[in-house]
């Protein structure tokens, strides 16, 4: 029980015109296609975005957190400075400062006679240079009577 066409109907329709109460499938597919597109776009975006967080990274620049940083402002404020920022300071090498500066203030206080305090985060010079809680005690105890003898 086909219904017939109305008169003003060309008698040749496209494919892709369906019938009262079948299913689009023209429409469907392109419903799938615009997801993925969005999906892939909004993939490439991402993955475009996170690029100078990646180069800091795999060489180790000193400026990382800085370059993290910018791309986070740039994601959530859409203020392309902050990514072009970022970018360029990922390719740059910035020079270290601190650790001649460093190396200067340790001569100096061995220079003036002060013991040079020891940097946390640097391993401890020489390979068995391993404490004992005396050696550390006498430390202690030397490091007080200094303190009380300028009182």
């Amino acid at each position: 029980m086909t219904e017939p066409l109305h008169p003003a109907a060309p008698h040749h329709l496209p494919s892709f015109i369906t019938a009262p109460g079948e299913t689009d499938v023209l429409m469907v597919v392109v419903g799938i296609v615009l997801v993925a597109a969005v999906l892939a776009v909004g993939n490439l975006y991402l993955h475009l975005h996170s690029l100078p967080e990646r180069m800091a990274h795999k060489s180790q620049k000193l400026q990382f957190e800085i370059v993290a940083v910018l791309g986070l402002l740039s994601l959530f404020t859409h203020n392309h400075l902050f990514w072009v920022i970022g970018l360029f300071l990922a390719m740059v090498d910035l020079p270290d400062f601190s650790t001649p500066l460093r190396k200067i203030a340790g001569s100096v206080e061995k220079m003036a006679g002060v013991v040079p305090e020891e940097i946390p985060t640097e391993p401890p010079h020489g390979a068995g240079a391993v404490q004992t809680s005396a050696a550390v005690d006498a430390q202690v105890e030397s490091a007080k009577s200094e303190v009380h003898g300028h009182a």
